[in-house]
């Protein structure tokens, strides 16, 4: 039989105190329990280690060879498990080399991740960032290996495996493009313009998250109608050369249609009235979120969504 099934652990820790002090007195204040309880420990040490340990000599108390020999044993056993369950230092930035593996949306990969890894070498110059895209499965499998270490952009009405931890990441009103030359649009767009608009929808790998905005039109327009697409991409950049070229428009967040403004020729126009906003999560999976790393890691990705808003 393992000898750990039928031995008190909690006895190695008098053990230490009774051997290193030769006093049962003094042993007893070391461990705060009392005289008679430690006396006690002790008959029980002797009785389970099959040896005296402490016998009585004209010099007092003095241990024997078999308890010498334990001491310092005991004693590297203790300190391990003391490190084992003390708590997990916190994170410092400044001096890691950890490199964080994030799997993402095309937007965060444009809007957000210049100014993120800005950001990161400001404050953690030796931390290095590997950005994969989202998989079909919402990288759950990634999440669950640690190959990634946090999804970020997934659109807030994702479905997902209800173990894993998702949270509010960002609100994004909408914004639409079109080309600088298209001959229709002033700066705004009414509700039966937008219905009779050609689009380019744009719709991620997970999902077809441009749901959000037809099943509103449905609603909105009262004629069961969902936009009309010419072609449906999962890159927004590839989304907004299209409308470059052809007579659509598109419908995308707001920061990445003013970035779209100064790299393309295309111009902004205002959607129709309570069109729907993009809401955005952050994922992570319940075995390492109280991980330091990556409760720095979501609180950065926060920070820095609000400087870029600011």
């Amino acid at each position: 039989m393992n000898p750990l099934r039928t031995f008190d652990l909690n006895l190695l820790i008098i053990f230490d105190a009774l051997i290193s002090e030769c006093h049962v007195s003094r042993a007893a204040q070391k461990v705060f329990l009392s005289q008679s309880a430690t006396s006690h420990a002790l008959n029980r040490l002797r009785d389970q280690l099959n040896d005296p340990l402490l016998v009585r000599t004209e010099k007092g108390l003095q241990p024997t060879q078999k308890a010498l020999a334990m001491l310092p044993q005991v004693r590297s056993a203790l300190e391990l498990i003391e490190r084992t369950i003390q708590p997990v230092p916190n994170f410092d930035a400044a001096t890691s080399d950890r490199t964080f593996h994030i799997a993402c949306t095309d937007y965060f990969e444009a809007v957000i991740l210049p100014n993120f890894v800005q950001h990161i070498q400001q404050v953690a110059p030796n931390v290095k960032v590997e950005v994969q895209m989202i998989s079909e499965d919402g990288s759950k499998e990634a999440l669950a290996q640690r190959k990634a270490d946090i999804v970020i952009g997934l659109d807030a009405k994702q479905t997902l495996p209800s173990h894993l931890i998702s949270e509010h990441w960002l609100s994004e009103d909408v914004m639409c493009l079109c080309s600088n030359t298209h001959p229709l649009y002033g700066d705004k767009l009414t509700l039966k313009e937008y219905e009779t608009a050609s689009h380019v929808v744009f719709s991620d790998v997970t999902s077809d998250t441009s749901n959000r905005i037809d099943d509103w039109l449905i609603i909105k327009g009262r004629k069961g109608k969902s936009r009309q697409h010419i072609a449906r991409t999962m890159n927004y950049t590839a989304a907004a050369s299209i409308v470059t070229k052809t007579d659509s428009i598109m419908t995308l967040p707001h920061h990445m249609a003013l970035m779209f403004t100064k790299m393309l020729p295309v111009k902004l126009l205002q959607p129709p009235k309570h069109i729907p906003n993009i809401e955005m999560n952050m994922v992570t999976h319940p075995l390492f979120n109280t991980d330091p790393e990556i409760i720095w890691l979501k609180q950065v990705l926060k920070d820095v969504v609000a400087d870029v808003w600011r």
